[in-house]
C-alpha cells in the first residue's frame, strides 16, 4: 500500500501543490471547491483509500499548496491538474471535483480530452455559472454574484462574512458545531480575499458546456446535485448532458454531511461501470 501523505507536487516555478496520495488500486482523484483545500475530502479518503489509490489536491493558492499571484484562474487549475497525474503518473483515474473543482475537471479535459480518465463526478456545479436564460441551473443572479465581488471579496472581514453565510445557508442542512463552522471558514480564509476575488471572477465568468456534454459522452459520469435546485439542476443536466448519471443529496456540502449515503452514490456508480 502506497502512504505518501504530504508529498508536494511543483507545477510552475515557485509554486508547489500539496497532494495527498494514499492507498492502492484504481485511482481516485478528489479535487475540492472555491477556496477549500483537501480536508473536506476526510470521510471519501478514509473510505476509498481501503480499495482504491485515492489522490486529494489543495490547488493553487488553497489550503497548504503554495500562494501564488498568478495562475488563480481555472485555465491554469486544469493545467496544474494535467502536471499532478503526469508527475504522480496516474492512469486512467476517476476524476472527482466538488463545486469549482468541477471547473478544473472540465478545463482538463478541453486541454487534454479524456482518453486518460475513466470516469468523472462533479458535485453541485453549474457548467455555466451564469446565464440570460432563466430556467438555466446557475450559481445566482448576475446582481447577487456582483455584490459578493464587490462588497465581500474586498478585505479578509468580507470574505469571512460571505463564507460564513454560504457554509450556514447553502453547503451544509444541519446546525454546525462552533468548532466545525469555525474549521471550514479557517480553511478557506487560507486563501488571501484578493486570490479568492480572482477565482471567484474566474469561476463565474467560465463556461464549460461544451466540455460538459463531452465528457458526459466520453466516459461515464454522475453528478451530484443539492437538494435546493434539484429541480432546475436535474432537468438542465438530463438537457445538456442527458447520458450522466443524476443523483440528489443535502446542501452544497452534501459528501461531508451525508458522507456515508454520498460515499455509496458513488461506490455504486464505479460498481456499475466496471
Amino acid at each position: 500500500m502506497q502512504n505518501k501523505a504530504g508529498n508536494y507536487v511543483e507545477v510552475d516555478s515557485g509554486v508547489e501543490l500539496f497532494v495527498q496520495d494514499i492507498g492502492s488500486g484504481e485511482p481516485i482523484v478528489f479535487i475540492p471547491g472555491f477556496t477549500f483545500s483537501s480536508e473536506v475530502f476526510v470521510e471519501q479518503v478514509a473510505h476509498f483509500s481501503k480499495t482504491n489509490r485515492v489522490i486529494v489536491i489543495d490547488p493553487r493558492s488553497h489550503g497548504r499548496s503554495t500562494i501564488a499571484l498568478h495562475g488563480n484562474d481555472y485555465v491554469t487549475h486544469g493545467t496544474d491538474l494535467e502536471k499532478v497525474l503526469k508527475e504522480l503518473a496516474v492512469k486512467n483515474p476517476t476524476l472527482v471535483g466538488w463545486s469549482f473543482g468541477c471547473l478544473t475537471i472540465w478545463e482538463y479535459v478541453k486541454q487534454v480530452g479524456t482518453d486518460n480518465v475513466n470516469a468523472s463526478v462533479f458535485i453541485d456545479m453549474p457548467p455555466k455559472s451564469l446565464s440570460a436564460i432563466q430556467e438555466d441551473w446557475v450559481e445566482g443572479q448576475l446582481d447577487d454574484i456582483a455584490a459578493i465581488y464587490n462588497r465581500f471579496l474586498r478585505n479578509p472581514q468580507g470574505q469571512r462574512l460571505f463564507i460564513t453565510d454560504y457554509i450556514n445557508n447553502v453547503m451544509i442542512q444541519r446546525d454546525l458545531e462552533l468548532k466545525e463552522l469555525y474549521w471550514l471558514v479557517e480553511m478557506s480564509l487560507n486563501t488571501p480575499y484578493y486570490v479568492a476575488g480572482n477565482l471567484f471572477a474566474s469561476g463565474m465568468f467560465s463556461d464549460y458546456r461544451e466540455e460538459a456534454k463531452i465528457a458526459s459522452q466520453s466516459i461515464p459520469t454522475l453528478t451530484v446535485v443539492a437538494e435546493h435546485w434539484a429541480e432546475t439542476a436535474t432537468a438542465f443536466t438530463k438537457k445538456l448532458s442527458p447520458e450522466s448519471k443524476v443523483e440528489v443529496l443535502g446542501g452544497h456540502m452534501m459528501f461531508w454531511e451525508y458522507s456515508e449515503k454520498f460515499n455509496k452514490m458513488v461506490e455504486d456508480f464505479l460498481n456499475d461501470i466496471t
